[in-house]
């Protein structure tokens, strides 16, 4: 897959999720093989106004690049003064979000609203797209709901419009994140492009699906998104069974709670002690999932705010767990 200056085979992308892909997050991904890492979607008013919070959002280390920064808005000239902005904090590529289910954002006319209008979304596409010199990129959804799939007319006018390359949530607006995502779009929309890459999203949960996604579909890039939220691992567990064949081993309970420990140190690090472990508690979930009593540990490390308790409670579950059963 090629954008721009950056080309990357069978690239695995970790992507954007509100309140998860923070720095401390795309770092650990991206020492665990993705390719490419996408910050959290950013409002383009805001940035226009120079809230910190999305500022914020917008800081990033040298060792995630190539680093991709999504805007959203409904304002054309606002996304077009945003993306100049993001093109001044040194950001590799731009990626505009034309699929955001959620209410307060479809309610302001941004993100998945788009697709109720696709000339709109190719015009808007166009004006970003020419406001800077970086590589502009779009994630969008099939269309609104089942009787509105738009995605064989939207990606060839973003195309067009001077998009680089095209993730796709092979889902509709109205399926939010629920149902079974439709793989099957991906060849269609290759069809009517020229040579503008396509990234397949949705219902990448395993190194099978991974490998599955590139054969069936041959999409040039995949973007993993929920399943990567306490499980970083699955990219490199998916980078070797693409290299070898061979499907790699489930990481192991050292291994996790190793790399959660590390997730929270680089989350101290980048906010703050008391900040940090706060926003860490959502992760707990996923790095002690199917574990023997993981549940009952969890319940104690939401309850502490001194990250040395955190840690020894982590070693000593780690330490003591083969003898659990």
């Amino acid at each position: 897959m090629k954008i721009k200056n950056t080309e990357i085979q069978q690239p695995l992308i970790l992507a954007p999720m509100e309140s998860i892909t923070d720095l401390p997050f795309r770092i650990l991904c991206k020492r665990m093989g993705a390719d490419l890492v996408y910050t959290e979607f950013i409002a383009s008013e805001a940035l226009i106004r120079d809230v910190k919070r999305s500022i914020d959002k917008m800081k990033y280390l040298d060792e995630e690049r190539p680093i991709v920064v999504q805007i959203f808005g409904s304002n054309v000239e606002s996304m077009k003064k945003s993306a100049q902005i993001v093109e001044n904090s040194g950001a590799d590529i731009l990626d505009i979000n034309f699929g955001c289910w959620v209410k307060r954002v479809v309610n302001n006319d941004a993100g998945a609203a788009f697709l109720k209008h696709p000339d709109k979304m190719a015009q808007m596409a166009y004006e970003v797209v020419n406001s800077v010199s970086i590589p502009v990129t779009a994630k969008t959804r099939l269309g609104w709901d089942k009787n509105s799939i738009v995605i064989l007319e939207t990606a060839p006018m973003l195309e067009q419009a001077g998009i680089q390359a095209l993730a796709v949530h092979c889902r509709t607006r109205e399926m939010a994140m629920k149902g079974q995502a439709d793989w099957s779009w991906i060849p269609k929309i290759k069809s009517k492009l020229n040579t503008m890459p396509v990234i397949l999203n949705g219902d990448i949960k395993t190194p099978e699906d991974v490998k599955r996604a590139f054969d069936e579909t041959a999409c040039d890039g995949v973007m993993i998104g929920r399943a990567a939220v306490g499980n970083p691992f699955l990219f490199k567990r998916a980078k070797e069974y693409l290299r070898t064949g061979v499907l790699p081993n489930e990481t192991t309970v050292e291994d996790r709670i190793e790399t959660c420990i590390e997730h929270l140190k680089l989350m101290i690090e980048f906010k703050g002690n008391i900040r940090g472990i706060k926003e860490f508690r959502k992760h707990y979930t996923g790095y002690f999932k199917g574990m023997y009593r993981g549940a009952n540990l969890r319940q104690k490390l939401v309850l502490s705010d001194d990250h040395n308790q955190i840690e020894n409670s982590c070693y000593e579950f780690k330490n003591s767990y083969h003898q659990l059963d």
